[in-house]
């Protein structure tokens, strides 16, 4: 049902921009108060789109792919901002939620973009 290698890429691509977004948060409170969290949701909802424009196999498929790989790079990123004492540990269950939800919706526009390229 899940394409390991296209979710892997897709993880893979959100989870360096969540990385490198923390880093710049932990340098610049401008950038922790005002992109962690539509930023965030914006790279999750970024997974979400690549691995289902690239897999096209489905709406419900591109779903559930896109909802793995968006909670798995917010998670790894949230985490990493709570280590690094940014971000409370409460936003860690909340935020991997949210982006869970924005990694559907990015699954759900990546298929409709993999039907348009006739996947």
């Amino acid at each position: 049902m899940i394409d390991a290698r296209i979710l892997q890429r897709a993880t893979i691509v959100g989870t360096v921009l969540q990385i490198i977004m923390v880093i710049a948060g932990h340098f610049s409170l401008w950038v922790r108060a005002n992109v962690f969290l539509f930023g965030g949701m914006m790279i999750s909802a970024i997974a979400g789109y690549l691995y289902a424009a690239d897999f096209g196999a489905g709406f419900l498929r591109g779903i559930v792919g896109g909802a793995i790989a968006g909670g798995v790079c917010a998670l790894i990123g949230i985490a990493l901002s709570v280590l690094l004492g940014d971000t409370p540990v409460f936003v860690l269950a909340l935020g991997t939620t949210i982006s869970i939800v924005t990694g559907i919706a990015g699954g759900f526009w990546g298929e409709v973009a993999a039907r348009m390229k006739g996947k």
